[in-house]
């Protein structure tokens, strides 16, 4: 008789078909990772695409009803599902969202486990806080949630929820579920991969397109100085095709000079010097990133040749694009064609100094012209002087008067000089202020005492009022003086009858200088005209008044170069008034001393003629003047006044034997022509007369056409003591022998 044991054969008929299904369930998660592997869906770079499968496969065999993918927000405070497939109903649906403040226990789980495998959910301490707002909602009963990793952070979670009886989760749906999670990890990384190559694709089509329309010739050259690639603006510049181009040296088409070499080499240098600091230091500041951007460019001009043979000039800006390693791979080499303006600047260097010859020319034959008429003036102006004194003897009533015409017309010939001079002067840039701090009372008074008999003769009325404020101005003495008097004299000039006016006033930017008259006026649609050199405003002036038109140009000019203005208000018919406004100086200086010097010039000046000749009766007869002076006729005239009012006078044409002179003479006074110290050798015998003891304080006075400038008083010799302005005016050389030999 057999017994069969029914009990072992249904145990293992089901441990057999336990084993089946779990090799079958393995099987099919191992076949749906090869098939996402596969997946031509991952190779398209669309994420949104890509966890659809993700979600639906995943689904479909771990038979759960939903499975979403969350993701977490920018600032990592919640989760947001960007994707969850429903079974049920083969939807896919966003949009939900969990605060990470409200579910701390989950939150934590996520960031410490591989997976969170739940099978009653409800009760889980790890999902207990989801029961409310979305387990019970959904009727989920259990979870198999595997976190989401990217670069070593937990980016989000691939949900797994199964709805119905309490579910256990194997081990090897575990290992599934988390490998679902890394292919989510593979479609963000492959998403964000493609996006920035479309991104790279597109820099490059719109560099591409920049490069091939820049009007900018571009060149790329390997670290071998060959072209690798060129724009046709390149091409267009140098007269070659691409091909012609490419793989040909730089430098035989870009000519280099002396020391191009060591610039290249430094410009390699420097990036390698800042990849060592980078990768010492770390990240640089903005602000460092743009000095190396500013330091790893050179610049240059370059005389280029055209294929046709002609030459072109170029503008070159050379820098260096390093490759990935931060080394230096390329050069990049912008090129702009300047022909055009270098043609343009050839032609104003050569307009330029064409007109530096011709301006040269004028000063020379200004000079020349200057030194020409003054000498005959000399002549004309010392010897009506002496025929004036009656030194030769008497004149009667008509020559009296010949005589004055002759020296008053000498008078306006020098003022003519003068002006044309200083004008040419300060328009050439060479006029050189001498500032310093001046009384402003002084000035006026100096500046109405002159121009006091015009006024008298015409019978105006001349008046000056002066603010108190007003104390001290900073200036060049001697040209406020011409300014204020061109003003003064052109208002009596043009003004038959009534008065003239100077007031001087302190106003916040500095002082202004206010000459007011009833005169002719002047039309205000000719103001324009002012100001211009040998200009005046209607032709029949020219008959009328006398002049040349220079006064008020060189007036502004002068002013301008204080740092002030000449301004102006009128009415026709009515009078005029000229404002001269000086600024505040910036550093007055050491006031005191200035304006003591000021006064003493001031007190020279205002020698009357009376007092001159008066002194003149008490002159020593025994004292000795050794003359200096190139020409015959300044010499004369000089020599007979001097010997008639009780001088001896010894004249020597030239400057060879004045060692000689003085030694035999023992003067007591020398006047020196100043245009012969310009020979070297006359100006060493000056300063060889200095270096003898007995002769250092021997008095010489220099005589010269104008006023020597700074750097003309410091090529003197040493101690000159003081200069005489030709033409020669014997209220002056009373004030010299009187200083010197009274």
């Amino acid at each position: 008789m057999q017994v069969v044991s029914v009990r072992g054969i249904t145990e293992h008929n089901q441990a057999q078909e336990a084993l089946q299904i779990k090799e079958n369930s393995r099987r099919r998660q191992s076949q749906t990772l090869v098939q996402l592997a596969r997946s031509k869906t991952f190779q398209q770079g669309n994420l949104n695409a890509v966890l659809r499968e993700i979600t639906e496969t995943a689904a479909r065999t771990l038979l759960v009803e939903r499975v979403g993918v969350w993701l977490y927000d920018e600032e990592r405070s919640k989760i947001e599902c960007i994707d969850l497939y429903d079974v049920s109903t083969k939807e896919h649906t966003l949009g939900n969202s969990l605060l990470k403040t409200n579910y701390p226990a989950y939150f934590q789980a996520l960031e410490e486990e591989r997976t969170i495998a739940v099978h009653d959910a409800i009760n889980d301490t790890r999902t207990q806080e989801l029961s409310k707002p979305y387990l019970s909602i959904w009727g989920i009963t259990s979870l198999l949630d595997a976190p989401i990793w990217l670069e070593g952070r937990m980016v989000g979670v691939v949900c797994h929820e199964h709805i119905g009886e309490g579910r256990q989760w194997t081990v090897e749906e575990e290992n599934f579920a988390g490998s679902i999670a890394d292919f989510v990890t593979l479609a963000i990384e492959a998403s964000e991969r493609n996006v920035v190559q479309e991104a790279l694709l597109q820099s490059e089509a719109r560099f591409r397109a920049i490069f091939e329309r820049s009007s900018i010739g571009i060149g790329l050259i390997d670290m071998k100085a060959q072209i690798v690639d060129t724009n046709l603006a390149l091409c267009e510049i140098l007269g070659y095709s691409r091909e012609q181009l490419y793989g040909k040296l730089f430098t035989d088409y870009i000519p280099t000079q002396k020391g191009d070499l060591k610039l290249y080499k430094q410009l390699i240098s420097g990036i390698r010097t800042d990849l060592k600091r980078t990768s010492r230091v770390g990240f640089q500041p903005r602000e460092h990133q743009e000095q190396v951007v500013e330091r790893h460019r050179i610049e240059m001009e370059r005389c280029c040749l055209h294929q046709n043979g002609s030459l072109v000039w170029t503008h070159i800006s050379v820098s260096v694009i390093p490759g990935s390693n931060g080394e230096p791979e390329f050069f990049l080499a912008m090129i702009e064609d300047i022909t055009e303006r270098k043609q343009t600047e050839l032609k104003l260097r050569a307009s330029q100094e064409a007109a530096e010859v011709a301006s040269r020319a004028k000063s020379e034959f200004l000079a020349t012209m200057s030194h020409e008429l003054r000498t005959p003036l000399n002549a004309i102006m010392g010897l009506s002087q002496l025929l004036q004194q009656e030194i030769v003897g008497s004149l009667n009533e008509k020559q009296n008067e010949y005589v004055s015409c002759i020296y008053s017309s000498g008078e306006q010939l020098l003022a003519l000089i003068n002006d044309i001079l200083d004008l040419s002067k300060v328009e050439a840039g060479k006029e050189e202020l001498l500032l310093s701090p001046l009384p402003v009372s002084d000035l006026c008074n100096y500046a109405i005492w002159t121009v006091r008999d015009r006024a008298l003769e015409k019978g105006l009325q001349l008046t000056h009022e002066i603010d108190l404020e007003a104390d001290i101005c900073i200036a060049d003495e001697r040209r406020i003086k011409q300014m204020l008097l061109n003003l003064l004299t052109n208002a009596i000039k043009f003004t038959p009858a009534g008065r003239v006016s100077l007031v001087a006033k302190k106003v916040p930017q500095g002082i202004t200088f206010t000459i007011s008259d009833t005169g002719i006026g002047i039309d205000s649609n000719q103001f324009q005209f002012l100001f211009e050199p040998f200009k005046q405003l209607d032709s029949r002036l020219n008959r009328q008044y006398e002049g040349t038109g220079l006064g008020l140009a060189l007036t502004r000019k002068l002013a301008h170069l204080h740092g002030g203005d000449v301004t102006v208000t009128s009415t026709l018919g009515e009078g005029s008034q000229f404002t001269l406004f000086l600024p505040n100086p910036v550093h007055p200086g050491d006031e005191a001393d200035e304006i003591d010097e000021a006064d003493e010039i001031d007190e020279e000046e205002n020698f009357t003629l009376s007092s001159l000749f008066s002194s003149s009766t008490a002159i020593p007869t025994n004292k000795t003047i050794l003359l200096v002076e190139e020409e015959e006729s300044t010499a004369t005239a000089l020599q007979d006044y001097l010997h008639t009012i009780g001088y001896q006078v010894k004249w020597i044409d030239n400057g060879n034997d004045f060692l000689k002179q003085v030694q035999n003479l023992q003067p007591d006074l020398v006047f020196f022509d100043y245009h012969l110290i310009r020979d070297d050798r006359i100006l060493n015998l000056l300063n060889i007369l200095r270096q003898k003891p007995f002769w250092e304080d021997l008095p010489i006075v220099m005589m010269t056409f104008s006023e020597p400038l700074e750097e003309e008083i410091t090529k003197l010799p040493v101690n000159t003591n003081d200069y005489l302005l030709k033409p020669i005016r014997i209220i002056q050389l009373e004030s010299i022998l009187m200083r010197y030999l009274s």
